[in-house]
């Protein structure tokens, strides 16, 4: 199974110009089975709506997540799936003051494995992302899933900062390469999670030329080799029912 997380930057590039066909050709690249998006601006210049385009060029069902109204219309988080989902909640994790934050949990069955799925985009501000991790941890602790998946622009510079520790405490070690900025990364905002980690057989930043320039974000890809699931403790289990602090 190859899942990805994804900031399309509202699918404008380097040059600053809006093309929802360059997302679309480092989608065909990428060939996920389920792909995460985020900064989604559900009305463009496409001549059909953005994430209707996008599914049919990576064959994909649509799953929306909106967060935002302006006046440049709707605008947030979507899912893109080739896998059916049994089943789709959306959550609230805005912090008052802030700008609205939400995140996209899935229940997937592949292969007999129980696979959960949340895909987020955090706030930017330091104390805004412990709140919003500290939700989506007490959430994840609520259900039993074989393999859980945490990914999304977590915008979490702060190598030291509490919400990667507790990340790290749960989940375990994942890589995270630099997908931020994408013509010369060097920050890994862009972050994917599973338990058990030995799930994760392999973790990369989609480093392609059509990547570079298509949004101000590199892909991450990670692919799951999901029969470890059934051979491996998790990674977290002994330590997830403390609360973060």
């Amino acid at each position: 199974m190859r899942i990805a997380t994804y900031n399309i930057h509202r699918a404008i590039g380097a040059d600053g110009r809006q093309d929802p066909s360059r997302i679309a050709q480092v989608l065909r690249e990428i060939d996920g089975d389920v792909v995460a998006l985020h900064e989604v601006a559900y009305r463009t210049d496409a001549p059909e709506p953005l994430l209707e385009y996008l599914g049919k060029q990576m064959g994909a069902s649509v799953i929306e997540g909106i967060t935002l109204r302006d006046e440049r219309g709707h605008y947030g988080n979507a899912v893109l799936t080739r896998i059916p989902v049994t089943a789709v909640r959306r959550l609230d994790i805005s912090v008052p003051q802030r700008e609205p934050r939400g995140a996209i949990e899935m229940d997937l069955r592949v292969s007999g494995v129980d696979v959960q799925i949340v895909a987020t985009h955090l706030g930017l501000r330091p104390g805004e992302r412990r709140e919003q991790i500290k939700a989506l941890l007490a959430h994840l602790e609520r259900a039993s899933p074989q393999v859980r998946v945490l990914l999304g622009d977590l915008n979490e510079w702060f190598l030291w900062g509490r919400p990667l520790r507790w990340l790290h405490r749960v989940f375990g070690d994942i890589p995270a390469p630099a997908t931020f900025p994408a013509r010369w990364p060097f920050l890994a905002l862009d972050r994917l999670w599973v338990d058990p980690a030995a799930v994760a057989t392999d973790v990369r930043a989609h480093r392609s030329t059509a990547a570079r320039a298509a949004s101000d974000h590199l892909p991450l890809v990670a692919e799951l080799d999901l029969k470890a699931a059934t051979m491996r403790p998790r990674a977290g289990r002994g330590s997830r029912a403390a609360p973060p602090r």
